[in-house]
């Protein structure tokens, strides 16, 4: 991969899905040669020129699939988990008693996890009562291939082993002796959608809660100060903005407050 053609991946990237890849050339072009020879290109140039002039899209989503990362699994930073349960739950259930409305979105959700994970404790949470509530849950990823599995929702038994002990029970159907698979009661309340973060928000109301975990340290800094700012203007008063341990937002600059533990909240006024 010459210089060129590395800084022409980089720009049609950072101006499609905002995503910064100028530090990340070994990592793409052992990404893509595979994919490359296996479908006869010579050179990334070719290979980016169809890309870039397929209009039918597919060759473009076969390469977000091939570059974007996919490391995900049940139960990650546990203490975003807890506050969900402890705080933020009880918070929602008080001020929309009247409605039963419950809006949360799971943002670069990758094959599902995260956004299994908020379902099964939101049904925790609510008991003998979850049936009364509008629970559905949006979780979405610009990888097609990852939400291809999320929507199976078959995970090994390996990968469920940091849940907890009643939920494989509770939760999951035994397939055989290696995989497990989300019930469907918990899957019909999660909303898989493809959608790319530099698009409009398809959203009609204000979210109490949006996760954006693990999914800025990609982005170019230009991007994550547009986002954070329309992620505000999603969030309802008081709702909350969740990011990955290793991300920060400034306060000042977003008019978000810190609570600690990668947690933000919408001031109330």
């Amino acid at each position: 991969m010459t210089d060129s053609e590395f800084s022409r991946i980089v720009d049609f990237v950072s101006e499609r899905y905002g995503i910064d890849l100028r530090s990340k050339q070994a990592s793409i072009e052992r990404r893509l040669e595979n994919y490359m020879v296996s479908k006869g290109y010579k050179s990334y140039d070719q290979y980016m020129n169809a890309v870039e002039y397929d209009i039918l899209g597919m060759e473009e989503q076969n390469f977000i699939d091939l570059i974007t990362t996919k490391h995900t699994y049940f139960y990650r930073e546990p203490e975003h988990f807890d506050f969900l349960r402890d705080v933020i739950l009880p918070e929602i259930k008080e001020k929309e008693n009247a409605t039963k409305n419950m809006r949360i979105w799971c943002a670069g959700v990758s094959s599902g996890e995260e956004a299994y994970t908020v379902a099964m404790i939101i049904k925790d949470f609510l008991g003998e009562e979850y049936d009364a509530w509008d629970t559905g849950l949006m979780a979405t990823d610009l990888s097609r291939k990852v939400l291809e599995r999320a929507l199976k929702g078959i995970y090994s038994s390996k990968q469920l082993e940091n849940l907890p002990k009643h939920w494989m029970a509770d939760y999951f159907t035994k397939l055989n002796h290696k995989q497990y698979e989300v019930i469907q009661e918990i899957r019909k309340n999660v909303m898989f959608r493809q959608f790319n973060l530099v698009n409009p928000f398809p959203f009609k109301n204000k979210l109490h809660v949006i996760f954006l975990r693990n999914v800025m340290m990609y982005l170019t800094e230009e991007m994550k100060r547009d986002l954070i700012n329309r992620l505000y203007g999603f969030l309802e008063p008081g709702g909350y903005l969740i990011t990955g341990l290793t991300e920060s937002i400034e306060p000042e600059s977003s008019n978000l407050e810190y609570l600690g533990t990668s947690i933000y909240k919408r001031p109330l006024y």
